[in-house]
């Protein structure tokens, strides 16, 4: 039987298997087609807003614009705090696929240093709100920003920016009064104004930097822009000018700065002056200084620790922190309160053996002059600095009296107007030792207060401005640093809530003032050798500030001690008597006698401040002697 053969091609059926391929084939695009039009409309019309605000967000950007910083100037009209432009590496690291990466290729390019490559790499962690500059270089020279241009294209979400930065012309001379601006922390960070302080870099932290912040900072502005793909910036859309920060002017003299700082001659110490009318600071020391410059940019970890381990602390503002017992400058005041609470009168003469003993004790508490003084009333007590009459005055008054009465001219609190960080001191009392330390307060401490020694600690700036209430006669006139901020100026004469000094008769202030002109011009003065040629009339008090007690029997002798231990040299005073223009204070830490090495210094100055220049003709090293006796121990 013979097989039967299939046809070599079916027609039919591949007409069919075509038709039903071409028909799943059709309904798979519908299905797909469907899809992508369903999609196409929830994008172009459920999601309209949505992807538009998106899109215009990456075409448009709204940066902010920093202020420019306010200038500061002295009261002549010298800048004494600038601004410089400079060019600044920031990134948004929002904008940065690979930020490690990104920081190697920069590191690479501008050629860092380990040091810089640490500093670098914290500042690219440090916490910054979403889509804002952080900052990570600052002060780039040419050749670092012509390498980030060629190679831009690598570094996506980088840029160099134009800002200005603070400069300070005369930065040791003014480190302290002025402190410095640095980089924002993180801290500042979030209690800042965020859109005030957007785009800035940095902020006030020491000194009128910090005490004005407000006033030299400014408003921030923003604006509009239209950028490509790469982000680089196509046109500007919309500006909102910043509102630049205002200038400042500071009753601070330059040129008295300068000699202040200049007559310390690389001692440790402080010189405040202040003018007593206005409470205009005219000069404010603390020496040794710092370049305050070094800070703006960042200050390396070994230049820090090389100031923080100095043993003379440059960055130490001595003349508003520093400590020291108050000395023979208290007397004045001493004798004013004595006067005022009926304990002595201007002509009782008190006998002076060369020391003083409480009733029923016999310690002997010593006059410095070993062998006395003989007969001394009050004007020869200031001219001479004699502790046994101020022994005397002490033991009648009492410690609270005497305590009572000192805190009248300030001392104990913070009186001045717009000086940062500035420190109270200590008055001592028999309340305070007893919440200080829970001890009852024995008689011999009052007569270790009665000379200024013991628990007395007081500022230089609290010491000038004793002096220039004195020199007011009592008038309060709040010491301050600002003269005018933008065009408000501010007024004198800045009182405070403090009463004015009120004596029962006003001669009593000529009594004290005549003790204080023989100090400096009298046959006796401690301090007569600065009267020589003197062409206006001084009132001063020399004064030695104790490091340390001496025995009972002991007989203080600088060449026996070690530098740090020696006395410091005190002296206040004011010019002219009559019409006083100026009021000083002088500290020398661990330079002995006050009379000695300190009042040359306030002779200086004031001669500086008072005479014209064909008249102030003397060196200030002609004005400085060596000890003969240490006054007030």
């Amino acid at each position: 039987m013979r097989k039967r053969r299939d046809p070599i091609k079916d027609t039919a059926r591949e007409v069919r298997v075509f038709r039903a391929r071409s028909l799943l084939a059709a309904l798979l695009v519908l299905l797909m087609a469907g899809g992508l039009g369903a999609r196409l409309f929830y994008l172009q019309v459920v999601e309209h807003d949505v992807f538009t605000t998106r899109s215009e967000k990456n075409r448009v950007r709204v940066e902010p614009l920093p202020p420019t910083r306010g200038l500061i100037y002295d009261r002549q009209g010298q800048l004494v705090a600038e601004n410089r432009p400079t060019y600044n590496l920031t990134i948004v690291r929002e904008r940065v696929r690979d930020i490690d990466a990104t920081l190697d290729r920069l590191v690479d390019i501008l050629g860092l240093d380990e040091t810089q490559v640490e500093a670098f790499r914290k500042r690219s962690r440090q916490r910054q709100r979403p889509y804002q500059p952080a900052l990570l270089m600052s002060d780039l020279n040419e050749r670092q920003i012509a390498r980030l241009a060629v190679n831009r294209y690598r570094l996506p979400g980088v840029e160099v920016e134009a800002q200005w930065l603070r400069h300070y012309p005369s930065p040791k001379i003014m480190s302290h009064v002025l402190g410095y601006v640095g980089r924002i922390n993180e801290q500042e960070l979030a209690s800042l104004d965020s859109g005030n302080y957007a785009g800035t870099h940095y902020i006030g932290k020491t000194g009128i930097e910090k005490q004005y912040e407000e006033a030299l900072h400014g408003k921030a502005g923003l604006r509009k822009v239209e950028t490509n793909a790469r982000g680089r910036v196509l046109r500007e859309l919309e500006r909102t000018p910043p509102e630049p920060g205002k200038d400042l002017t500071l009753t601070i003299d330059t040129r008295l700065q300068q000699m202040a700082y200049d007559l310390l001659d690389g001692r440790r110490g402080s010189i405040v002056a202040i003018q007593p009318q206005t409470g205009d600071i005219l000069a404010m020391v603390s020496a040794p200084g710092f370049d305050s410059n070094e800070f703006v940019t960042g200050i390396s970890y070994k230049d820090y620790q090389s100031l923080q381990k100095d043993l003379d602390l440059p960055l130490f503002n001595r003349a508003v922190r520093g400590h020291y017992p108050i000395g023979s400058t208290i007397k004045p005041f001493e004798a004013l309160a004595a006067l005022q609470n009926g304990v002595v009168t201007p002509q009782e003469v008190i006998y002076d053996p060369g020391y003083y003993k409480l009733p029923n004790d016999s310690r002997h508490y010593r006059n410095w002059l070993r062998w006395g003084h003989g007969r001394v009333d009050l004007e020869r007590a200031l001219a001479v600095s004699n502790n046994t009459y101020f022994y005397t005055m002490a033991h009648r008054l009492g410690i609270d009296a005497l305590s009572s009465f000192m805190y009248k001219f300030g001392f104990g609190e913070v009186t001045s107007l717009d000086v940062q960080g500035a420190s109270s001191g200590t008055v001592p009392s028999r309340e305070w030792k007893r919440e200080k330390y829970g001890q009852a307060w024995y008689p011999g401490e009052t007569l270790s207060a009665g000379i200024g020694q013991g628990y007395w600690m007081v500022t230089p700036l609290q010491l000038a401005t004793a002096e220039a209430t004195l020199a007011n006669r009592g008038e309060w006139v709040r010491p301050h640093l600002a003269k005018r901020v933008g065009e408000t100026s501010v007024e004198p004469p800045f009182k405070n809530t403090k009463s004015d000094v009120k004596l029962d008769k006003d001669v009593w202030w000529d009594d004290v003032f005549s003790g204080m002109e023989k100090v400096v011009s009298g046959r006796e003065g401690t301090a007569r050798h600065i009267g020589k040629g003197l062409k206006y009339e001084m009132a001063g008090k020399s004064g030695t500030a104790q490091v340390f007690s001496l025995g009972q029997n002991q007989k203080y002798d600088a060449d026996e001690l070690k530098e740090r231990l020696r006395d410091h040299a005190l002296f206040t005073a004011f010019a002219p008597v009559d019409d006083p223009q100026i009021a000083i204070a002088v500290i020398v830490e661990n330079a002995g006698g006050g009379s000695s090495h300190a009042a040359g210094l306030a002779r200086a100055l004031a001669d500086e401040w008072l005479l014209p220049d064909d008249e102030n003709t003397h060196q200030a090293e002609e004005l400085i002697e060596e000890d003969v006796e240490v006054e007030g121990t």
